[in-house]
């Protein structure tokens, strides 16, 4: 479908057509007879679907799905652990943990988020305790958008029975959206740093017309520093700002926007847009989800982790005041922290148990269920065992990392969000 005045709801792309290596001894893991080292790079989704195995062309097939099914979703658990522990490590250390407390107890999977997290909590708690008073945080809904032509792309290489540019992927539940060459007239999202004349969802350093939360540079009418005002106000303003400021905003910014900006379109848009096109979209994309065509279980737990290990997530808007506060360089000091980092971590965090719970039970059903196919299959099969082996290691330790982000996750949020 070809995207001419309106964005339609489902998708038939050109895929990338499959690639096989079939070298003599090229990609073969093991040696006849046994289940040994494998000789595919598992961490390689691309190398995983160009080998051969040597087997049924069926039952080769669904051993690719699974096996890159699982290198997708270590992808995911690093990229996950990885901006949690960034995140975390920020807040703790701007809050003034030592260096060793943010050391992994081992090389668990993860440990580094577990420890980074877990000292973040803990130094939120005391210095919240210190600052005394009443914390208030309100964090806005990310925006997260998966590719649709990835999805196509993925189904055409993984399954045979789809060609390629026939691959139809629905978006459900969301809007599609993507780069407008011609006239859009629907809504225009522009990347952080660009002018705005919309919602921002971050820093607007400028004129807000909704509910500010940050530095402002007129008349503040709400709260300055946790007091009521309806005056100049040298310090934090939550509420109106009849000038220029910089800090959250929940309504329509007028300046520079540090997360991105939405707005209204009539015409050419530099960013995506989302609603109507003159020309067809390019690369476009879903915040709802993304629903594949018909294919392999393995497949789809492949194409599906695929998706969720390269998902783009807008920092939300994040509003963050202590009132009451005894004492006041504490409180300033985490109000600070939070306010910088929290829009990060909760383009992670938010919605992730249901995310990891999802993608992790197809892709461990995948990897378990193909060692029972490859044990059938011959000595073929028995070569590839060494490959099944450390598939399903490999999916062992994603879901553990996974689920450890999704605990410290959770413990950050706690004591982010308690008054």
């Amino acid at each position: 479908m070809r995207f001419y005045k309106k964005i339609g709801p489902v998708l038939a792309l050109a895929a990338a057509p499959m690639v096989m290596n079939c070298g003599s001894g090229t990609g073969i893991p093991g040696a006849p007879g046994g289940g040994g080292a494998c000789k595919v790079d598992l961490n390689d989704p691309s190398a995983i679907m160009s080998a051969s195995f040597g087997l049924d062309a069926e039952i080769e097939g669904k051993l690719k799905g699974a096996l890159a099914a699982s290198a997708n979703l270590k992808a995911m658990a690093v990229k996950v652990e990885g901006e949690l522990a960034a995140a975390c490590t920020a807040i703790a250390t701007d809050l003034g943990a030592a260096e060793a407390d943010l050391a992994p107890a081992d090389d668990a999977p993860g440990s580094k988020v577990k420890a980074a997290c877990g000292a973040a909590a803990k130094m939120i708690g005391e210095v919240k305790a210190k600052a005394s008073g009443s914390l208030k945080v309100t964090v806005a809904e990310p925006k997260c958008e998966a590719s649709m032509s990835a999805m196509a792309d993925c189904a055409a290489e993984c399954d045979a029975n789809i060609q390629p540019g026939s691959a139809e992927v629905k978006c459900e539940g969301g809007e599609i959206s993507g780069k407008c060459t011609g006239e859009c007239t629907g809504k225009c999202s522009v990347e952080a740093g660009a002018q705005c004349s919309g919602t921002c969802n971050g820093t607007c350093s400028g004129k807000c017309e909704g509910n500010f939360s940050g530095k402002c540079s007129g008349k503040c009418d709400g709260k300055c520093d946790g007091k009521d005002t309806k005056g100049k106000c040298e310090g934090t303003c939550e509420g109106k700002c009849d000038a220029e400021g910089e800090g959250s905003c929940s309504g329509g910014c007028s300046g520079t926007c540090s997360a991105s900006c939405e707005m209204e379109a009539s015409g050419e848009c530099s960013g995506e847009c989302s609603g109507e096109c003159s020309v067809e979209l390019e690369a476009p994309k879903c915040s709802g989800k993304v629903e594949p065509p018909e294919m392999s279980a393995e497949c789809q737990a492949n194409c599906d982790a695929k998706l969720e290990a390269e998902l783009e997530c807008t920092p939300p808007a994040v509003t963050v005041t202590i009132e009451g506060a005894a004492d006041a360089e504490a409180a300033e000091k985490l109000v600070a922290t939070l306010r910088a980092n929290l829009p990060t971590f909760m383009a992670v965090a938010k919605g992730l148990p249901e995310r990891v719970g999802e993608v992790t039970a197809s892709v461990k059903a995948s990897v378990e269920g193909i060692k029972a196919v490859v044990q059938g299959a011959g000595t073929a099969g028995l070569s590839a065992m060494g490959c099944v082996a450390g598939a399903i290691k490999a999916q062992v330790d994603a879901s553990a990392s996974l689920n450890v982000s999704v605990q410290a996750s959770a413990s950050v949020s706690g004591e982010a969000s308690a008054g």
